[in-house]
């Protein structure tokens, strides 16, 4: 019974570690949460309100694509431009969407070529997003987010 007694005694004085809660510090939560994010990947695209009846997540996305470089060339071709000699190349646009939805060309990247036909093309582009349908921002765990992408636009004259 003393052998009992006492490996009762030893067990308690041990087993008092078991019965204490680990704090848990909220930045280590937070740390933790954050190295999971794909940073590189958002939740929802930008998308327009005629984009709201595609079913997933990549139909929005090429149709908020389609609709903006829709949109693009169909003010590209109202405005006069006169070249020289044919043209059949690509621009390369870079867009901002702020968390507010609001549309801004960073860069436009052309060759020489493009540059010395279409002198004006850069003024053009930029004039193009003018008129835009409402822009829904980009969402990353329910959080309006900003969003950069590239579009090439495909500059084709006769």
């Amino acid at each position: 019974m003393k052998y009992f007694g006492f490996l009762l005694l030893i067990f308690c004085i041990t087993s008092c570690d078991y019965f204490e809660k680990k704090k848990v510090n909220a930045e280590d939560i937070l740390d933790q949460e954050l190295k999971t994010f794909n940073w590189n990947e958002v939740d929802e695209y930008p998308s327009f309100s005629t984009c709201d009846a595609s079913d997933t997540k990549e139909n929005r996305k090429r149709c908020f694509e389609t609709t903006l470089s829709q949109h693009i060339l169909t003010e590209i071709g109202t405005a006069s431009i006169i070249v020289n000699e044919a043209i059949q190349d690509t621009v390369m646009m870079t867009f901002q969407i702020s968390e507010e939805g609001i549309l801004r060309i960073s860069n436009i990247q052309s060759n020489a070529k493009i540059n010395d036909q279409i002198p004006d093309l850069e003024s053009i582009l930029r004039e193009s997003i003018n008129g835009l349908p409402e822009i829904f921002p980009a969402l990353k765990r329910g959080q309006q987010v900003k969003t950069e992408f590239k579009m090439p636009i495909v500059i084709n004259t006769d």
